[in-house]
């Protein structure tokens, strides 16, 4: 029996395929939504360029799950700086402030698995720019005034640079 009214289909994407976005200078896949899993969870892949750093930052609505496909990152979260290369997972409980930067000179291949959905991917959807060319990331940095609108709005906190 289904678990709401809404009917759910199962969709497949192979590596590649869906529409490719460009997020804070990062090419994105939203790969899962809400719409698609019920609610259970999102689903973001990312190739995010070498020496790239996330803003220190909270979700209140949703935990975040990290797996390192290729690439190195640090992540730092409760005072503490853990790095992670291929295979590795780091998990970013809701509530907790936390952010990374990709290390060394290759860019890093990242999977973000956001529980529950509706808020994470709706952000990086809402602040995305369609990647017409997939290896010209835009020019320039983000508008950060409408990175902090469109984060509040989806309950993620913006606390400044990561702390060293």
């Amino acid at each position: 029996m289904p678990t709401s009214s809404k009917e759910v289909q199962p969709c497949a994407l192979a590596r590649g395929e869906g529409t490719p976005l460009w997020f804070l200078g990062a090419l994105t896949f939203v790969r899962a939504t809400a719409d698609t899993t019920r609610g259970a969870y999102g689903l973001v892949e990312q190739v995010i360029p070498a020496g790239f750093a996330s803003p220190f930052h909270v979700h209140h609505a949703e935990d975040e799950s990290f797996y390192i496909i290729e690439g190195e990152l640090t992540f730092f979260c409760q005072g503490r700086k853990s790095k992670a290369g291929p295979g590795g997972y780091i998990f970013g409980p809701r509530e907790i402030p936390h952010g990374f930067r990709v290390e060394g000179t290759a860019p890093a291949r990242i999977l973000l698995l956001t529980t529950p959905a509706g808020g994470f991917e709706n952000f990086v959807l809402e602040m995305s720019d369609l990647a017409a060319d997939i290896n010209l990331p835009p020019a320039g940095p983000p508008d950060m005034e409408n990175l902090m609108a469109l984060a509040a709005k989806h309950n993620i906190e913006i606390l400044g640079p990561l702390p060293e």
